[in-house]
């Protein structure tokens, strides 16, 4: 979580672990999209920084925020991967459906984690107005897209050394 105290992108390189032979799904959100793709932006960079190669990155878009659960479960059934990195953005409107949305999401990749043998790593942000959204998608907090893919890999490392 961004606060004044810990930026998004920031982690001890040294701590993370090897990633060259992972595979990773991403399931972005086109909702919000100047945001999301930013936060994409983030997670790739970030995860071929760590040794991922491009070519197993495997991204995918839905329309919106509720439409992730559906995609990152299609995507954990149909492709050999390690991990799915969900991104969105929900902004709170003058409606109760920012918390419809929010609770949904974060219910069905709650669900999702507990089904499957791979981690679903949440990057939706969450935020009252745009602004802040845009502080966490490369601005002053960072880029939650950095902080989810050193999630991923972090996560898959956990799986596969607790599965030995």
């Amino acid at each position: 979580m961004a606060t004044a105290y810990q930026n998004l992108s920031s982690y001890d390189f040294n701590s993370v672990p090897d990633a060259s032979a992972m595979r990773i799904g991403i399931m972005v959100s086109e909702w919000n999209g100047d945001v999301t793709e930013k936060l994409l932006e983030g997670a790739c960079n970030t995860l071929e920084k760590h040794g991922v190669k491009p070519g197993n990155i495997y991204v995918e878009r839905v329309p919106g925020s509720f439409e992730l659960n559906f995609g990152a479960r299609m995507m954990a059934e149909h492709l050999q991967i390690d991990a799915v990195i969900v991104l969105g953005c929900i902004v709170k409107g003058d409606t109760p459906h920012f918390d419809y949305v929010c609770e949904a999401v974060t219910q069905g990749l709650t669900e999702l984690n507990l089904r499957y043998n791979i981690p679903f790593i949440f990057g939706i942000l969450t935020t009252n107005n745009l602004k802040q959204a845009e502080e966490r998608c490369g601005g002053i907090y960072g880029n939650k897209g950095d902080e989810t893919a050193i999630a991923a890999i972090k996560m898959i490392d956990y799986a596969c050394r607790i599965k030995k």
